[in-house]
């Protein structure tokens, strides 16, 4: 009797993956489509949640960092050693990749020129 409900179910099984299709009548097809159709609202369903749970945290995460990102503001607004950018650094030789706000903070006296030399 055992082995009958396992071979049962084994049967169901497969038949929810699309297997062993081939005796089933019309309406043993539309209750299997039925089963499906439930199953697959319930994962969707859950998905969402998940989904809207997990930006609810990014959320959170972006307030946190905008205040964070405004207390540095301050804090550097307050601090005696601010460097000032330099002409250099305000020009055209700005990478593309680089976030202004990064770019604007960063000081070097290094300097490079490019062209051909100059002759003696």
């Amino acid at each position: 009797m055992l082995g009958k409900e396992i071979a049962e179910k084994t049967k169901e099984l497969r038949q929810l993956r699309g297997e062993e299709l081939q005796g089933l009548d019309l309406e043993e097809l539309k209750h299997l489509e039925k089963l499906l159709e439930g199953g697959l609202n319930r994962v969707t369903q859950t998905k969402d949640e998940l989904f809207f749970k997990e930006i609810s945290i990014l959320k959170r995460k972006e307030v946190e960092l905008m205040e964070e990102n405004q207390q540095l503001k301050e804090k550097m607004g307050n601090s005696p050693h601010v460097v000032q950018p330099t002409v250099a650094q305000q020009g055209l030789g700005q990478p593309s990749e680089c976030n202004g706000h990064a770019w604007r903070s960063y000081s070097s006296d290094i300097s490079l020129r490019l062209g051909l030399p100059y002759p003696n």
